[in-house]
Order: C-alpha cells, then sequence, then structure tokens
C-alpha cells in the first residue's frame, strides 16, 4: 500500500495552510462544504488523523468519524429537506478516490431530482457559505 502523503489538500486544509468552507470543527474532524456539490448541502467529513482512506485508518479514528458522519447526516437532511441522504466513501484510485487522505461524502438526495456529476464545476463561496451555515442551524 501506499504511504500517506501529508501534502494533500484536506491535510493542508485541517492545517489550516489552505482555506475551506467549514460546517463543524473539533479535535478529531472537520467537515467542509464541497466546492463541487453534486447537490445543495453536499459536504465532506475528514478524520484530522492521517490516513490514506479506510484501509489504513485506525479504529480509533473511525469511532470518532462516524458519528460525525451520522450527526451531520441528520443536520443535511433537515436542512435541505432532502428526501434521502447518500453517504459515499472511495478507498483507492480503482475505486474512485481522487484525494488520498480519508473522507466521506455526505450528498443529500432529492426524489425526481438528478444529480450533478462530481468535478463538474465549482459553485460560487456565498452559495456555499449559505449551505454550511444551513447545515450549522441544523445541528
Amino acid at each position: 500500500m501506499t504511504a500517506y502523503d501529508d501534502s494533500n489538500i484536506f491535510a493542508k486544509m485541517i492545517r489550516g495552510e489552505i482555506p475551506a468552507i467549514k460546517v463543524h470543527e473539533d479535535a478529531d474532524t472537520m467537515v467542509i462544504m464541497d466546492i463541487m456539490p453534486e447537490t445543495k448541502g453536499h459536504c465532506l467529513i475528514i478524520p484530522k488523523a492521517p490516513s490514506r482512506n479506510l484501509l489504513d485508518a485506525s479504529d480509533e479514528a473511525l469511532a470518532k468519524t462516524i458519528p460525525v458522519v451520522a450527526k451531520i447526516a441528520r443536520a443535511a437532511r433537515k436542512a435541505f429537506d432532502a428526501d434521502g441522504i447518500q453517504i459515499i466513501q472511495f478507498n483507492e484510485e480503482a475505486a474512485g478516490q481522487t484525494v488520498f487522505h480519508l473522507h466521506f461524502h455526505v450528498i443529500p438526495s432529492y426524489e425526481g431530482v438528478a444529480r450533478k456529476k462530481h468535478a463538474m464545476g465549482e459553485v460560487d463561496q456565498d452559495t456555499l457559505k449559505a449551505h454550511a451555515e444551513a447545515i450549522r442551524s441544523a445541528l
């Protein structure tokens, strides 16, 4: 398995070297808005502990992260009146992983509404900030 590279964009965000639109942060996790969301409210839960993905993450890091994933999923569903929530997590390039730091996508889903394809363009910062505030208000 390839070693963890702490120069990835999420590690830089955790260290404060790159800005991010934060929804929530605690000692173990950071939640940010995805800048190329598939739906309104699409956000990412990022454990602060270094790991490429779930395959090399410690059980301790996972135990601290999964409750935050659930908490954010509930808040996003409430904030955006979503019909459902999809949780996605990729492991290695062959499975679609593009940033090699463990993270979970929380994607609100709506009956009869197609999602945008990921990485098909950024959404403006003001919209993402409003979405982050909506989720924070629902926590």
